[in-house]
């Protein structure tokens, strides 16, 4: 009998050892998929705050990158800026220097801008007419080449980039509209300024080939018509003194400030 217990308690405990087993086998058969879930999510986020990591460290460099460029194109911009100046100080100072007793006799001026003014509109031109006069000639043949010879001197000539001849009028024109007078201005100034141009260019002192091929590269004729016009103290406008020609400087600054900034926008 006791055997007999001993045998049916065994089997029992054994059935409930295989039940037992089977719950736990179907259990973990519901678990697994779930744990077999979460760990490739888990590396996923890993693998995308690695992502973000590169990214952030990426456009942190470029900020870098960015910030010197910009630091070294201010730098360049004001190295340009002040060397310019100075020039432009130095230029002025030596046109004003060498022209200073022969200004006031051709009714001239000159500006820190570099534009040298001739004032006297009927010692340059007749009224409504383009051919430059005796008196005004006499004046260029005496002021071009010695303005030529300052700028095409070696500290100066490859600072120019352009020389330019302007013709300036009034904004007056008999019997026509001001739109029409505009016109009409414009013709006149910039065949004044053709003119000026041309007789400069036969000047004898200015005809080597050397300085002839700095003046073709450099200097230009050009028609302002009334947009420029002077204005008198009373803020009306001044009709004599709007009809002049002035020869200006434009140095190559402006090109290479604005190389600088192209290159910083790319």
């Amino acid at each position: 009998m006791t055997i007999l217990h001993s045998q049916t308690g065994y089997v029992q405990w054994s059935r409930w050892a295989e039940v037992k087993a089977m719950t736990l086998m179907t259990r973990n058969s519901r678990i697994r998929p779930q744990e077999d879930h979460w760990v490739p999510l888990s590396d996923l986020m890993t693998g995308l705050m690695m992502i973000f990591l590169l990214v952030a460290i990426v456009f942190m460099l470029q900020v870098k990158k960015n910030e010197a460029k910009i630091v070294e194109a201010q730098n360049r911009i004001r190295e340009i800026a002040t060397h310019y100046t100075d020039l432009r100080g130095q230029l002025y100072k030596e046109l004003s220097e060498e022209f200073k007793d022969d200004l006031p006799k051709w009714r001239a001026s000159i500006r820190p801008d570099l534009s040298i003014r001739f004032e006297e509109p009927n010692v340059q031109f007749d009224i409504g007419a383009a051919t430059v006069k005796d008196a005004f000639k006499a004046t260029l043949i005496s002021f071009f080449p010695r303005y030529i010879k300052i700028l095409r001197s070696p500290k100066y000539a490859e600072a120019i980039e352009e020389v330019r001849i302007e013709g300036h009028t009034s904004s007056l024109w008999k019997n026509l509209t001001p739109e029409l007078a505009y016109y009409e201005n414009m013709r006149l100034s910039q065949e004044r300024a053709r003119s000026v141009l041309m007789h400069v260019f036969g000047i004898q002192a200015i005809r080597d080939d050397e300085t002839i091929r700095w003046i073709i590269a450099r200097v230009t004729a050009n028609g302002l018509s009334s947009a420029r016009r002077l204005v008198t103290s009373e803020g009306t406008e001044d009709f004599i003194g709007s009809q002049r020609v002035e020869f200006r400087v434009r140095t190559a600054a402006e090109d290479q400030l604005s190389k600088i900034l192209g290159a910083l926008g790319r």
